[in-house]
């Protein structure tokens, strides 16, 4: 330790500065339409008919296999309908809350899980427009009915990547409208070989809004800018978008989904107990993705459905952005002036005798006391050492130089 080494800062010895981080997110086909990397909650259970149907409410996209430790969750996924959706009134049509005998919604049982998925976008409107009831709308500003996003697509991404705000005009990510063109089998679980679509949330730095969520941007068609197909939240790192604009929901849809069934759909093909048939002769021929899927399918197999097909599956990018970290920082200026910090206390910086160690012996007239600084520690009123700078390298100190050494310390 220098002899004088305590030394107070003044006020122009000290700044506050914020900065920002940016770090790209890059998140591959096959994390999203894998299943090892797709974790499923089985924590919706019906009862009834058949073995019933179990489901997730959400899955959770991960960077790996997510039974490994080193699993990281990227997103979560959901879908979501309003009582204005297409898929809502087909099945709810005249039937408002307490005409069932618990006073909730009632629904045919050829429907599954609509409250929930009502639910769910209830719970969306409430965190981001501060209303449960409020609607969605694309664009945000819209105050066109038919601009409503009745048929919703979650995706939230963790605060591990998202951070503190997903960055503007950063967002990308490679869907395909149309499922896959088969003929007298299912277009459920078939990757889509059809061309993708890129949508993008360019425009936004000077279109955002704001709501009760925060910054709000429209996502559009990076081919017709004009095309809005949802909304993102910046500070929350979500996405709601429009089903009904980045698929065809018109599309005919095929295939086998769970239902509370206590047959086989069909006996030949093998088909278990609790599934049914969507979209062939023995189950609605005309079916198609909205509002018949929707309707039909638990939120596991729709969100099976997009995940593992709609995003393909490979190695290319699926989905990428520029997260943001806020930076608080605060300097400290620890200036040494030429005649300060020259001497250490150190016991191996004298000899016996008491003479500088560091001075070869007759060259005391010519060569002067110098030190090598290593840390810096910051210190309050009390003396109590707070925080310690180490230095990369020493560093020379004597007589004839004058050095500031700059702490940065980041919260």
């Amino acid at each position: 330790m220098a002899v004088g080494s305590f030394k107070s800062l003044g006020a122009g010895d000290k700044r506050v500065v914020k900065s920002s981080l940016n770090q790209l997110v890059d998140v591959i086909q096959e994390d999203i339409s894998g299943s090892f990397t797709r974790r499923t909650y089985q924590v919706f259970v019906t009862g009834g008919v058949g073995p019933g149907v179990t489901s997730s409410l959400y899955q959770t996209v991960y960077d790996q296999d997510y039974t490994l430790q080193t699993a990281n969750p990227v997103f979560d996924m959901t879908v979501g309908i309003s009582t204005d959706s297409t898929a809502w009134l087909t099945v709810n049509d005249g039937n408002p809350p307490g005409s069932g005998s618990t006073g909730l919604y009632a629904f045919p049982s050829q429907s599954l899980m609509m409250r929930e998925k009502n639910d769910v976008y209830r719970q969306f409107a409430k965190n981001f427009l501060g209303d449960s009831t409020a609607i969605f709308k694309s664009p945000f500003d819209s105050t066109i009915n038919t601009d409503n996003i009745n048929e919703a697509l979650f995706i939230s991404f963790k605060r591990l990547f998202a951070r503190d705000h997903i960055k503007k005009e950063t967002l990308a990510f490679r869907f395909t409208k149309d499922a896959a063109s088969t003929v007298d089998q299912s277009n459920l679980d078939v990757t889509s070989e059809e061309a993708a679509s890129i949508y993008t949330d360019i425009g936004s730095s000077t279109t955002t809004g704001r709501t009760y969520g925060g910054d709000v941007g429209n996502i559009v068609d990076a081919s017709d800018t004009s095309v809005k197909v949802g909304l993102i939240f910046y500070e929350q790192g979500t996405m709601v978008l429009d089903l009904k604009k980045i698929i065809n929901g018109d599309q005919h849809v095929s295939g086998v989904i769970d239902a509370m069934n206590a047959g086989s759909p069909n006996e030949e093909a093998g088909l278990p107990v609790g599934t049914m048939l969507i979209g062939t002769a023995a189950g609605n021929p005309d079916a198609t993705f909205i509002p018949d899927l929707l309707v039909s399918a638990s939120i596991d197999d729709v969100v099976d459905h997009i995940a593992s097909t709609r995003f393909s599956s490979g190695s290319l990018t699926a989905v990428t952005f520029q997260n943001s970290t806020q930076i608080n920082s605060t300097l400290y200026f620890c200036r040494a002036s030429a005649d300060e910090f020259n001497y250490s206390t150190n016991p191996t910086y004298t000899d016996s005798d008491g003479k500088i160690a560091v001075i070869e012996q007759g060259q005391d007239a010519t060569q002067r006391s110098f030190t090598f600084p290593t840390t810096i520690g910051l210190h309050n009123d009390a003396g109590e050492l707070l925080a310690v700078a180490k230095l990369s390298r020493p560093i020379e100190k004597n007589d004839e130089k004058d050095i500031t050494f700059r702490v940065r310390l980041d919260f």
